[in-house]
């Protein structure tokens, strides 16, 4: 068993005037409280995925990172009761790489705090062999979740939420390492 793993740590939303990257700041400050996982950040808005799927663009170097990674946890809003396109993109650029790892979800929005999102996310991600952690981060009204400095105003349920889900994911992460390195994954 590799200890530690590498965890993919993907924020999803590309826009603008996006809030993504404040969540994703505030997750991998309290992520080394509960694993000692190798991070690596990708953030979407920063890799030109092209849409049709037919490479180019950022495509190889994403799917390498993909394929290097142990486990993975996509921050994601939620944008009309789904979850964003760019997303679907990068969930698609790969394939075979995301097969035996597991994942969690760190969401935001509105009263539902990302959920519908996390919820077709589910889906999709078990067409790919991908298990997805029962506890997700969920975190609602995120507009007026955080203070000035970065913070939660009310951190303790999704603090204790994150320290589950990281629990969930530590498991799950070194023993399917320790599987595809003693039988690699091929259904």
């Amino acid at each position: 068993m590799r200890d530690p793993y590498s965890l993919a740590v993907i924020t999803a939303s590309v826009r603008a005037d996006r809030i993504g990257p404040r969540v994703t700041r505030w997750f991998l400050r309290h992520l080394d409280r509960h694993t000692d996982a190798v991070v690596d950040h990708l953030d979407l808005a920063e890799l030109d995925l092209p849409g049709d799927l037919a490479g180019g663009g950022d495509a190889e170097r994403f799917t390498k990172r993909v394929e290097q990674a142990d486990a993975f946890v996509v921050v994601t809003p939620e944008y009309n009761h789904g979850y964003p396109g760019p997303l679907k993109t990068a969930i698609d650029t790969p394939y075979e790489q995301w097969r035996a790892k597991p994942l969690g979800f760190v969401s935001y929005g509105g009263a539902s705090g990302g959920l519908r999102a996390v919820e077709q996310l589910r889906t999709v991600f078990a067409e790919l062999h991908v298990p997805t952690m029962r506890t997700g981060v969920l975190i609602p009204n995120v507009h007026d979740a955080f203070d000035d400095d970065g913070e939660l105003r009310d951190p303790a349920p999704v603090e204790a939420a994150l320290a589950e889900m990281v629990r969930q994911l530590n498991w799950w992460a070194l023993i399917l390492a320790a599987a595809r390195a003693d039988r690699p994954y091929d259904c």
